[in-house]
């Protein structure tokens, strides 16, 4: 099969492919997404096929805009007019009930919920009205591989796997959008992203709960990235906490061992013979936003044995870093023997 890279004035013939049940990639803020139409079972089946993704892991439900849901949600929570008020369009993503039959298994993963988003990419909502129904959209990339914030990332993943990539060059964001629980009656963020819990706390006036707990095998998660290891080159990762740089890269030498430095500026001007992937910024966006792309990067140069990350702290922005990279490093810090 041939991919095709569409462009602006190419998003009609995108369409077409998706309404005939086609694969094609699009843009989103956060990561590229691997569209399928959310209405036809056998090509929602073809995206865990492709992507080599676990059948029960749930997918998210790509809108135009709000009304887009009503014909699948069976209720809504009190609060969703302010958040969606808010926060669509934008890197959030709404877990609601919905109507017994109104959405196939093969997209719910057999849950009586779930969850939609209406990506901030004008490109990515033109094609959704063009197909005239939402799409799904995992990550456009092998599963449990870093997600794509390029369509050239698509393109290495899926060439010839999948009919199109939808081109709009880097995405802003850099990691998957927030997950909000609004199926119960405590509003839950069941994936940190962009939207923070201090926004959301912010806007709501309310306390949101992050659910920290570990989803078993026997068990279907309700969002993905809940369950299984993401974000993983093949390239062994470790998190380097802030005085163990030195410590770390003695043990590296050591042991003849490669070094692919993921870091700020700051870090890396102290660092300048190992191969590197430096953030454009010593900032906590700029780490976000580069994360996948540079783990991707120091990974299939196969120039490194091991890749140093820096870690940040656990707050605001930095959460939704720390979950990916943690993920990504296997949960695995530096610790010298």
């Amino acid at each position: 099969m041939e991919t095709k890279i569409f462009q602006s004035d190419q998003i009609n013939h995108a369409a077409a492919l998706l309404r005939q049940g086609e694969l094609v990639a699009f843009p989103t803020e956060t990561v590229y997404g691997l569209g399928a139409n959310a209405l036809l079972p056998k090509s929602v089946a073809q995206v865990f096929a492709v992507k080599g993704r676990p059948s029960d892991n749930p997918l998210i439900v790509h809108v135009v805009d709000f009304p887009m849901t009503q014909k699948f949600v069976e209720s809504y929570h009190p609060l969703t007019e302010k958040i969606v008020k808010n926060f669509w369009p934008g890197p959030l993503t709404l877990i609601f009930s919905i109507k017994s039959g109104s959405l196939s298994p093969v997209v719910t993963g057999g849950l009586s919920t779930a969850a939609f988003r209406m990506p901030d990419n004008k490109k990515t909502l033109s094609l959704i009205e063009e197909t005239g129904a939402p799409l799904v959209g995992p990550s456009a990339n092998t599963s449990g591989k870093p997600s794509p914030t390029t369509a050239m990332h698509v393109y290495h993943d899926l060439k010839g796997k999948i009919a199109g990539i939808l081109d709009d060059g880097a995405t802003q964001i850099g990691v998957e959008s927030t997950v909000l629980d609004l199926s119960g009656e405590v509003p839950t963020i069941l994936r940190p992203g962009a939207v923070t819990k201090e926004q959301l706390e912010d806007v709501l006036g309310i306390e949101v709960p992050l659910d920290k707990h570990l989803v078993k095998e026997s068990e279907t998660p309700k969002a993905p990235g809940m369950k299984y290891k993401h974000y993983s080159p093949d390239t062994p990762v470790l998190m380097i906490r802030p005085d163990d740089w030195e410590k770390a890269l003695d043990w590296a030498e050591k042991k003849d061992q490669k070094v692919g430095l993921l870091a700020t500026p700051k870090i890396a001007e102290n660092y300048k013979t190992a191969d590197r992937f430096v953030f454009d910024e010593d900032t906590i966006e700029a780490a976000t936003r580069g994360l996948f792309s540079g783990l991707r990067a120091l990974d299939e140069a196969h120039k490194v044995d091991v890749i140093f990350a820096e870690i940040f702290p656990e707050d605001h922005l930095g959460l939704a870093y720390m979950n990916r990279l943690k993920k990504a490093a296997a949960q695995n810090y530096f610790v010298k023997k």
